[in-house]
Parts: C-alpha cells; structure tokens; sequence
C-alpha cells in the first residue's frame, strides 16, 4: 500500500512518459480545468474524468502503488503507455492543490479495472507456481546440452572466419563490405548464439568508422575471439567467469542468488530501442547496503516495457541476482511497500576512484561496456583538450590543482571526459544549469568511450535531475 499523502514530483511523473510529444501533451493537461470527479485512494488509486473532443469525458485511472512501477487505465484511442491523459492526472495529483483529493471511494468504472487486475494477478501466480510444479528437470537439462551443442558448432566455425580474416589481412574486411558479417551473424543465430551474432554485426560497421578502424577492428575481432575460447574451454573457468562467459553468449539464465531485502532507490531509467525489442534499463541503490543493481525490462519494438520506476522513487523489496563475475542484473523479487518519493542520494566517488572501480570490473568480465559510479563534488566544465573542441568533461572539485602528478601538468585536475553522444544532449545542458559552476553529484556510466551521466544532485537540498 502508498503511504497516503505521499505525492511524486512533477519530474517523476514526466519521467514515465514514453516519448516526447506525449511529455508536451500531458503537461498540458496536468491542470484542474479539463477534469471533472477526480480522486485518490489510501491504497494508491488515482482516477478521474477528462473532457476531450466526444460527448463523453475519458475515464483514466492509474494504480500508483504497484510495486513494478504503474499502471494505467485510460478509454482514449491512444496506444501510447501512459497515454497524455494519465500523465495529465499524476501531475494535476503530483501537485497537492486540492484538485485531487485524498481517502476517497472508486468510482464503479475505476474499481471494475483495479478487481480485475488482482484476479489476473492470482491467476498468473497459480499458473507459475503450477508450471514449476510440473515441470521436467530431465528435459531441461537434454534441451540445454543440445543447445550447448549448437552453440558450440557456431564458436568453433566462428574461430575458423576469425583466423581467414587475419590470415587474409584486414584490408579484406572493408573490400566485403557490411554483407560479410552479417551472413556470418546470420549463422550464429541458427547456431543459437544471440550475444555472438550482436558482436558479430558491430564489426559490420567499423570499417565504415573513419580513421583507425584497423586498429579498432582488430581490438574487437580480439575480444570476440577471448569470448569463443572461453566458450569453448568453459570447463576449465571458474564457475563465476564460466556463467559471464555463458551470459555474453547469449544463452539465458534466470536469477539464482538469495533474495537481498532493502529499500531501494531509483538511481536512473532510460530505454534503448531495437529492431525488435525495446529494452528499458533501471538502476537502483540499496540504501542500506551501498549495493548497486539493474532491473532489464522489455517491450514489443515501438511499444515501451510495462516496468516503470521513476528516478527519486524508493520501494522495500527483495531482489535476487544473476549468476556470473561481478554482475549487477537482478530481478524483482516481493515487494513490501509501493515506490514512494525519497531523499537518500547515493554514496559517490572520486573521479579516481570511480576509474580504478571501472578497471576492477573489466578484469572481471573483459566484454564490459560500462559500469555504475556515483561521482561525487564534480564540475562539468568544457574540455578544451578535445579534438572537436566541443567535448565536455566531469572535473573533480576536489583535486589539489598544486599538486604534483606524474601523469599531467599540475595545473589540470582529475576528469572524466563526457561520451560524446552525452555530450551533444539536452541532459548536459541540465546537468551544467544545475551545477551553474558548483560542485554536484553524478550518478552514471563509466566505459571506455567516456562518462554518461544520467542522473545529478545539487551540492545543497534539492531533488535528483533526471539526464536521459
């Protein structure tokens, strides 16, 4: 249940919107006039009418208090989740005037959608618990060799492409062309090896890159050989290095570890879109423990996953982790209480610290791309060592500028550089106004392209700034 009286910010509400235009449009419609018969509930139930263009007013409705981030209601056409006028009702409720008043009763329509929610809920949970019950431990286990059978095959053939490359010099590469690697993805995915035939098709594009894609090119094919051999010798690893190895394959695995209790804080949520699947990223922090975690959620291509948790949000409950050398995914668990605003910022880092961190982590798993840091007192100041001349990046505040050091003048200070794709956002515009020179607090990405920052805390009382 929501701790009644407990409202989002208005940051927090237009963080779920899924793109946009629908971010534009429900900021129009956060105000009391088009609504008519709104309300909340103890339990978490937001509802109301919207006048649109027919004769009859929209019914929204949105449960705030479920615990995977809420849901939403609404008559309109629209295919968009949450659509403008559910995102219009939490900022008119975000905002505490009276136009949405608390401890009040559904409306019939509104509590029609909430009972029949909880009897799919029911249903759903009866049905796993049947699934588990019933299911074929023998058959598994001949369905996951034989599927290691493939995966292996397409290793083996995949290490033979790798050797004619080299052996035919890499100038052969960009006479190929991008339909070389792709027919050769193409293979690893009837060999069942998805994570394979992804980095299979980023080496497509490097040849295309610009200046130094040999050297590029050839550090890839490097990294994509190491994963085919730990495949292949996956016997002989540790048993934490041999599920890394498993999972950057690409065969699935589920959540095996104790479930960890604690109240969790939403650091960062932000989607990437595929071809095929939209793949909704939410970092979070144990407030308790100082642990850091990654929730994946997924939706159809076009559509947004149903998993949604506002930056700023905290929930008590149980996550449990995935096998492998130091990683962060886990899945949700039982949830104690739904998400509520809250004032805890992460634990950071220096800018040193925070490197060494990332350094750690890829000598654990060498196919890393980025690891989480919270930086903390940083200044986001232009880099004016950048070949473009328009890089920025993350200064540490705190670096003695007379200090002696080995590896640069003594006039510079400690920095991370912002990737470039970060840097030409309108994240970086905010996180710059909100720092207005001063020190501030950074959580996001730290890989070998760069920084990413997503999300940022003044050094004083203020509420966490979404970046993405």
């Amino acid at each position: 249940m929501t701790q009644q009286g407990v409202r989002w910010t208005a940051d927090q509400v237009l963080a779920l919107a899924p793109d946009a235009p629908s971010r534009k449009a429900g900021s129009k419609l956060g105000v009391a006039g088009p609504w008519s018969e709104a309300g909340s509930s103890g339990e978490g139930m937001v509802w109301g009418l919207c006048k649109g263009s027919g004769s009859k007013p929209y019914q929204t409705v949105v449960d705030v208090a479920d615990a995977a981030g809420p849901a939403y209601k609404c008559s309109c056409p629209s295919r968009k989740f949450p659509c403008k006028h559910a995102l219009g009702l939490l900022l008119l409720w975000a905002g505490a005037d009276g136009s949405v008043p608390d401890a009040q009763t559904l409306p019939d329509w509104a509590q029609q959608w909430a009972e029949g929610r909880r009897k799919r809920a029911q249903t759903k949970r009866e049905t796993d618990a049947a699934g588990g019950a019933t299911a074929d431990p023998e058959a598994a286990r001949r369905r996951a060799e034989r599927r290691a059978e493939r995966v292996t095959a397409g290793a083996s053939e995949l290490e033979q492409r790798l050797a004619d490359l080299l052996r035919g010099g890499l100038a052969s590469a960009e006479q190929a062309g991008h339909g070389m690697w792709e027919e050769t993805a193409a293979r690893m995915v009837d060999a069942q090896a998805p994570g394979l035939a992804a980095r299979v098709r980023e080496l497509g594009s490097i040849s295309a890159s610009g200046p130094g894609w040999p050297v590029r090119l050839l550090e890839e094919c490097a990294l994509l050989h190491l994963l085919d051999s730990g495949w292949l010798r996956r016997d002989l690893l540790p048993a934490g290095l041999a599920s890394t190895v498993s999972s950057r394959v690409g065969l699935p695995s589920s959540a095996e570890g104790r479930p960890a209790r604690d109240r969790w804080l939403v650091l960062a949520q932000y989607d990437t879109a595929g071809s095929r699947l939209t793949t909704r990223r939410i970092w979070l922090y144990g407030t308790e423990s100082g642990r850091t975690a990654l929730l994946l959620s997924y939706g159809a291509a076009g559509r947004a996953p149903a998993l949604s948790l506002p930056v700023g949000l905290a929930l008590d409950a149980e996550l449990c982790a995935y096998a492998g050398d130091g990683q962060l995914r886990v899945d949700l668990g039982e949830q104690f209480t739904a998400p509520a605003p809250s004032p805890v910022r992460p634990k950071g880092a220096g800018v040193a610290e925070a490197a060494a961190r990332y350094g750690d982590a890829l000598g654990r798993d060498p196919w890393l791309e980025s690891w989480p840091v919270t930086l903390s007192r940083v200044i986001p100041t232009p880099d004016e060592a950048s070949g473009s001349g328009s890089g920025w990046q993350l200064a540490d505040a705190d670096d003695d500028l007379a200090r002696p050091h080995p590896a640069r003048p003594t006039s510079e200070r400690l920095a991370l550089p912002i990737t470039p794709q970060a840097a030409s956002s309108s994240g970086l515009w905010r996180l710059a106004a909100l720092s207005g020179g001063a020190p501030v607090t950074v959580f996001g990405e730290c890989g070998h392209r760069g920084f990413t920052p997503l999300t940022a805390w003044p050094e004083g009382p203020g509420e966490a700034v979404a970046l993405c």
